[in-house]
């Protein structure tokens, strides 16, 4: 799966080790930053990620921040990207299945490195169920339609 992850200086040892978690399943990796953790602001690194996401250049996102608040919102500002912040396995398979979230959001301050990897996993392996929820996510892409700017 390509895959499309960043940081701020806050999440960048949280995205250091699912980078490297990934990289040995043979996931194709595209690292937006950071890449230490001198400090970034989150914007510049969530906005590109979700824009690359939206173009089809990657499958899905992942973007950390402190609490995965910032990135969330930052991403969230690109029509097309459907960012969830998640703390758990459970909502990050709900956010695939149900929302069709295409950019997972964590706090790398906020979860351990082995929660977030169940996080990631269950968000990487489930898919959008459609049906009732299509119509639901239509509406958000509706709003993306309606305030996209060239």
């Amino acid at each position: 799966m390509r895959i499309a992850i960043g940081s701020d200086h806050a999440g960048y040892r949280l995205k250091e080790f699912l980078r490297a978690e990934l990289a040995e399943q043979r996931h194709d990796l595209r690292d937006f930053g950071a890449h230490s953790p001198e400090r970034v602001d989150y914007p510049d690194i969530a906005i590109p990620l979700a824009r690359s996401v939206v173009a089809g250049e990657a499958d899905l996102g992942i973007v950390v921040c402190s609490n995965g608040v910032g990135v969330s919102i930052a991403a969230n500002k690109v029509p097309g990207g459907r960012a969830a912040l998640c703390h758990d396995a459970w909502s990050a398979a709900r956010a695939r299945a149900h929302t069709n979230a295409n950019i997972l959001a964590l706090g790398g301050l906020t979860i351990g490195e082995q929660v977030a990897l169940d996080v990631v996993r269950a968000f990487l392996s489930n898919e959008f169920e459609g049906g009732r929820h299509a119509r639901r996510v239509a509406k958000i892409e509706a709003l993306d339609s309606e305030y996209a700017r060239d």
